[in-house]
């Protein structure tokens, strides 16, 4: 009997189901493992440190640090696992000049590929599921400004 492949069941999980998500701004995002980095972009490190007021000197020395393949990532803070930029209130320090990877979250292309892995990140997101359906054109775009 040949096989029945439908292109419902080749799509990624974002294009076949309706997914919600509303920030609650818990925080969560913000904190991982010692193993988590958050990826700056070309120019993001500038517009963070300009957002800061800090010299170019003393913020590459407090904030930054290199991964094995040599991409800038924020360095932790004094809490492993912890943005150094998530505020004692639970907010963003820095959020008008966030990076690329902390404005198109939760729409990564690994939390939205499958049913399971969306529901993986809802363990950890409060937010997921909560709101009204984002719509496809917009997790479609945050997918694209990851590229």
């Amino acid at each position: 009997m040949a096989k029945r492949t439908s292109s419902l069941y080749t799509q990624p999980f974002h294009r076949r189901e309706t997914l919600r998500f509303e920030c609650t701004g818990c925080g969560a995002c913000c904190t991982g493992t010692e193993e988590s980095h958050v990826f700056l972009e070309p120019g993001e490190a500038e517009a963070i440190r300009h957002h800061l007021g800090l010299s170019t000197a003393w913020f590459r020395r407090r904030y930054l640090a290199r991964t094995g393949e040599e991409e800038t990532v924020l360095a932790w803070g004094a809490e492993p696992g912890r943005c150094v930029f998530l505020g004692a209130d639970g907010r963003c320090r820095i959020y008008p000049v966030r990076p690329l990877q902390c404005r198109t979250y939760p729409f990564w292309p690994e939390v939205v590929a499958t049913r399971k892995a969306w529901e993986q990140e809802a363990r950890r997101c409060e937010g997921i599921g909560r709101g009204a359906p984002v719509p496809l054109a917009r997790i479609e775009a945050e997918l694209e400004r990851q590229r």
